[in-house]
């Protein structure tokens, strides 16, 4: 067993020596060549134990990575591959013993198929599929393998530590640069909200935008104290959570991060969401928990449009219907979303507003302070929780405040106790200065107008001012959409 600190060391020298490899640029590279390292010693310890129980069983155990794509033979600090030869191997640019050319051990992996449901073969031929590469010097990666090394998969302990590391890993990606940050969703939000919708096991939890896997890591958390006999632990792990995700890397991460929590089979699928007409989900496909912080400022091609009853190009709108088609009878929900789709009134927002109050019960709307996204995003964003049980009565509004000249920053982010007091009072929906109850009727009477700030009964409805970066950020993203529909329009114009 290795210390959380000892860890944390291991990761950060990682870290440190892939920075200094001419084809990694940034965090986002270093944590993906962490992750496929991390995952192929984690499955190597994961075969071992599944070698020992079928021995204890009486059974013969026929391993995924065997010959030369085994961990333990390809990673000998002796005998195994180095340098140039490394590099050469992972690529796909090797002989074997007998002088037959082979394929890369990326390739190789990433050709495997399962034979039955549960298969291990699907679950990491599907993460490799997806990996590339991208260290140049063998022996740097030679020194970083050595470090992955003296990490115990075997041990419950080491797992449990490496899970909450590596989760730090994906807020250090995103906060690295780039566009990560749209992958991650604060971990305090994330908490907050799996307690307020509360899973409970035998229920299925789906995540139709899910990055790299936050909601749906916490909501195995939650449910695995209720998995209290064998049965239930096999349903918790192979049947009860679900994602997609459309975009490689996370994807990739994805099922990294919901392996180290322990499911054995993460039902992932790398594919467009909203590539699929919501007309054609049938009941089996629907779920009975749905946690989600989709996608929110792009816009989507008419042909995806058209998969949809209320016709849209602002993503956020086609995901919420996506959300709530997929939702089964008396199953619940918790959305983040921009500001925007609350207070809108333009027709499509208003027209999916008004159906969803009225097929559904919208019963809370949670306002989130400026800046919880920040360094990603500067949008306000909310909350909305609905079921289908029946139609809406009233809505709870509730403001999560900050302390008097608290405000969030990169540093200084949203925490636990910033929703102390949204959880106290969830179920009893009291009103107080934080919090008030709006009739249903009234909401429409208001053109669906949905943000907390209009109803607010103790004050005048006031904007919240951000800092000018914010408002800066919020432009250079709105500039950045534009231009991709410019170029969009070019094209089809060519």
């Amino acid at each position: 067993m290795t210390s959380k600190n000892e860890l944390m060391n291991i990761i950060k020298r990682c870290c440190d020596i892939l920075r200094t490899d001419d084809g990694i640029t940034g965090a986002v590279h270093y944590t993906e060549v962490l992750s496929w390292i991390l995952y192929l010693k984690f499955f190597n310890d994961k075969e071992k134990e599944r070698e020992t129980l079928a021995s204890l069983e009486g059974e013969e155990y026929h391993g995924v990575l065997t010959g030369n794509y085994a961990w333990d033979k390809w990673t000998d600090s002796k005998t195994g591959k180095h340098g140039e030869d490394l590099i050469a191997f992972i690529n796909g640019d090797w002989k074997d013993e007998k002088g037959k050319e082979q394929k890369g051990l990326i390739e190789h992996i990433s050709s495997l198929k399962g034979k039955k449901k549960g298969d291990p073969r699907e679950v990491i031929a599907a993460i490799f599929s997806n990996v590339v590469n991208r260290v140049n010097n063998g022996y740097l990666l030679n020194d970083v393998i050595d470090e992955i090394k003296k990490i115990d998969f075997e041990s419950d302990k080491d797992v449990f530590s490496m899970s909450h590391i590596y989760e730090g890993l994906l807020k250090n990606m995103g906060e690295g640069g780039g566009n990560s940050g749209e992958y991650y969703t604060p971990r305090p939000l994330i908490k907050t909200l799996v307690k307020l919708i509360d899973p409970q096991i035998r229920e299925r939890v789906y995540d139709p935008a899910c990055g790299t896997g936050g909601f749906l890591a916490e909501a195995h958390i939650h449910l695995d104290g209720q998995a209290k006999t064998p049965t239930l632990r096999k349903i918790l792990n192979t049947e009860t959570i679900f994602g997609i995700e459309k975009t490689p890397l996370p994807y990739v991460m994805c099922l990294m991060n919901l392996t180290l929590h322990g499911l054995d089979y993460p039902q992932i699928s790398k594919q467009n969401t909203l590539q699929r007409d919501i007309r054609q989900i049938e009941d089996s496909e629907k779920y009975e928990v749905i946690l989600a912080n989709p996608p929110f400022g792009g816009k989507e091609q008419k042909v995806i449009q058209k998969n949809f009853p209320i016709e849209a190009n602002a993503t956020e709108l086609l995901f919420l219907q996506h959300i709530e088609k997929s939702l089964k009878q008396d199953g619940r929900a918790a959305v983040v979303i921009p500001e925007g789709v609350l207070f809108q009134t333009g027709s499509a927002y208003a027209q999916f507003k008004k159906q969803l109050i009225e097929s559904c019960n919208v019963h809370t709307v949670v306002s989130l302070p400026a800046g919880v996204f920040l360094p990603y995003s500067a949008v306000k964003t909310s909350v909305i929780l609905f079921d289908k049980t029946k139609k809406t009565e009233d809505i709870w509004f509730y403001e999560v405040t900050l302390p008097e000249g608290q405000r969030l920053t990169k540093k200084n982010g949203i925490n636990e106790d910033h929703f102390k007091g949204l959880l106290g009072s969830y179920k009893k929906r009291a009103e107080s200065k934080n919090s008030w109850l709006i009739p249903a009727d009234k909401v429409l009477d208001n053109g669906t107008n949905l943000s907390a700030s209009h109803y607010n009964p103790h004050g005048i409805e006031t904007e919240e001012l951000l800092e000018p970066e914010q408002y800066a950020e919020e432009i250079k993203q709105l500039l950045a959409s534009a231009s991709k529909e410019i170029d969009g329009l070019i094209k089809e114009l060519k």
